[in-house]
């Protein structure tokens, strides 16, 4: 490996499989590669470099994280993006979103310690607006104080900018959600040189259907910057530990505080503080559902 007064600092901000763009402190852009077979830069890393030409680089370190955000399930380990200061996680009124999808990525976010945000889209959808809304506040109120919900139309780009930029300004945000939520879209407002590809929702589906194919930062006017990340259909967390995944269900702490044992899963445990809330209506009964497929699946695969 060369010496560290050899190499560059920069930060990635694309990547399509092994193929990293970084970008050097004074805009410089270069298409860089990690040495050997080695894998795990991410966008949003701090990487130091070996410059090859004026173009071309090897990656040669990863800096230390602040966080990292991904799923894992049994065929494959997604990273989404590394340093990220928030989570904007994008449902629309139409397409239908899955709440167990989001409850997942909320289970993640929560474990990097990732503040999450949820932007209801595609508010111009009034027939369907009512519904999508309380399933959205359902979520939200989850957490306490309750996760942030913000409405938009991206079709609007003036009251997108005015209803997200003080969300924005000076932070690393990372856009996630399923396909044909109009993540696109709402770049596009952000970011209108991005000229992301939209593309309409099959209808007869009732799914999106994959627009970004790779995973890019975009820089904001007036600081801050936007990562788009390809939409998802699935969400596994194979690689939390059943600690982690209580974690991510912050309204279990104070209730978990009243378990008879101090190792209780909260499954069927005598005495258990979580399940005494669920019977009270103090816990949702689907959010303890879902705890409980997480740690079967993750059980099922022989993760601990």
């Amino acid at each position: 490996m060369a010496s560290d007064t050899a190499l560059l600092k920069g930060r990635i901000v694309a990547a399509h499989g092994r193929h990293f763009t970084v970008e050097m402190p004074d805009g410089h852009i270069r298409q860089c590669f990690p040495r050997g077979k080695k894998s795990g830069p991410a966008v949003g890393d701090l990487v130091l470099i070996l410059a090859q030409g004026e173009t071309e680089g090897v990656i040669e370190r990863i800096e230390p994280r602040q966080n990292l955000l991904y799923r894992s399930d049994d065929m494959r380990t997604k990273q989404f993006a590394a340093n990220v200061d928030q989570l904007l996680i994008v449902v629309a009124v139409e397409p239908a979103f899955s709440p167990d999808l989001i409850g997942r990525a909320l289970v993640a976010a929560q474990s990097a310690d990732i503040v999450p945000v949820i932007i209801l889209n595609k508010a111009d959808l009034v027939d369907g607006l009512a519904k999508a809304r309380a399933q959205v506040q359902a979520l939200a109120a989850d957490y306490d104080p309750p996760i942030p919900v913000v409405t938009t139309n991206a079709l609007d780009a003036e009251a997108t900018l005015a209803a997200l930029r003080p969300l924005l300004q000076d932070k690393h945000s990372l856009l996630l959600g399923q396909s044909g939520m109009g993540k696109s879209s709402l770049l596009n407002a952000l970011v209108p040189q991005a000229q992301a590809a939209t593309q309409e929702h099959s209808v007869a589906l009732d799914a999106g259907r994959h627009t970004t194919t790779s995973t890019r930062l975009y820089h904001l006017p007036g600081g801050g910057a936007v990562i788009d990340s390809p939409g998802f259909q699935n969400f596994g967390l194979y690689h939390l530990s059943p600690g982690e995944i209580e974690r991510g269900f912050p309204e279990f702490k104070k209730h978990a505080a009243q378990c008879r044992f101090y190792n209780c899963a909260h499954r069927r445990e005598p005495g258990c503080g979580v399940l005494a809330a669920i019977s009270r209506g103090d816990i949702r009964p689907e959010r303890h559902e879902l705890y409980l497929r997480i740690l079967a699946e993750n059980e099922a695969q022989g993760r601990y």
